[in-house]
């Protein structure tokens, strides 16, 4: 099993980054929590002069300070410390794994004419992803593009019978693994297997590229999203959640 720290921070990268200690700051305008969290890669000299640290590095750039904890042994002065400082709990989330032999690997999974399959996301796949993920008008979509572009990829969009764009999904290639990013189906097409063929054809095609492996993040609470991804062999094989740091009031004044 690998460290699953290096392979979120490859496949998800930030385009500010700044490492302290054995931390890595990371920033992108507060887009996803992901890019704009530390991620406790390595030991620290002392921890609470290095949480002060990513506190100010957050506070100069207009940003909750938040950490990406992964559910380790390693993590466990840092929760402490965290619970210290009153630091919420958010967005508990699955790491899950699968493993694909080339040999087993069926052509049909690509589907084509159903999926098509691309090295950059389109505006139309933008349109949709960005959407769906809860975002509306342009504000931060630049930089959401520099984070996909950042890893090599492959961008899936599944269609309907008149052509319809229904769902898309992104394959982060990080050497023999493929990370399955960014999987969002159309409201008026869901339950109707789009997703499916999505994260099927990208399995089938990272075949090519190395990938035998393959991880997906998945929110504890996303049943239906959980469930589908079982029915593909994936398994639960870690888990992270983000903590971040109680809003600040301060008293009204003239």
């Amino acid at each position: 099993m690998p460290e699953f720290g290096p392979l979120l921070h490859r496949a998800w990268p930030a385009p500010h980054t700044e490492l302290r200690g054995g931390w890595v700051l990371r920033s992108a305008e507060g887009v996803t929590q992901r890019a704009n969290s530390v991620w406790p890669a390595g030991p620290v000299e002392d921890l609470r002069t290095a949480v002060d640290e990513a506190e100010s590095y957050y506070k100069a750039r207009r940003l909750p300070p938040i950490f990406q904890v992964l559910d380790e042994p390693a993590m466990a002065a840092l929760d402490a410390e965290l619970d210290r400082r009153r630091y919420t709990r958010q967005s508990r989330t699955l790491i899950q794994t699968a493993r694909v032999e080339p040999e087993t690997v069926e052509p049909e999974l690509v589907e084509p004419g159903t999926v098509e399959l691309a090295d950059a996301p389109s505006g139309e796949w933008l349109d949709l992803w960005w959407h769906m993920d809860g975002r509306t008008g342009g504000a931060g979509r630049e930089v959401a593009v520099r984070i996909l572009t950042g890893c090599p990829a492959l961008y899936a969009s599944a269609r309907t019978a008149d052509g319809q764009l229904a769902a898309v999904g992104r394959l982060a290639l990080v050497g023999e693994w493929g990370g399955l990013y960014c999987m969002a189906t159309a409201a008026a097409h869901r339950r109707q297997g789009h997703a499916r063929r999505v994260a099927r054809a990208l399995m089938s095609a990272g075949a090519p590229h190395g990938v035998r492996q393959f991880w997906l993040l998945v929110t504890e609470a996303n049943t239906g999203a959980r469930e589908l991804y079982e029915q593909l062999g994936f398994t639960t094989a870690g888990r992270y959640l983000f903590r971040q740091a109680p809003l600040r009031r301060f008293p009204a004044g003239c």
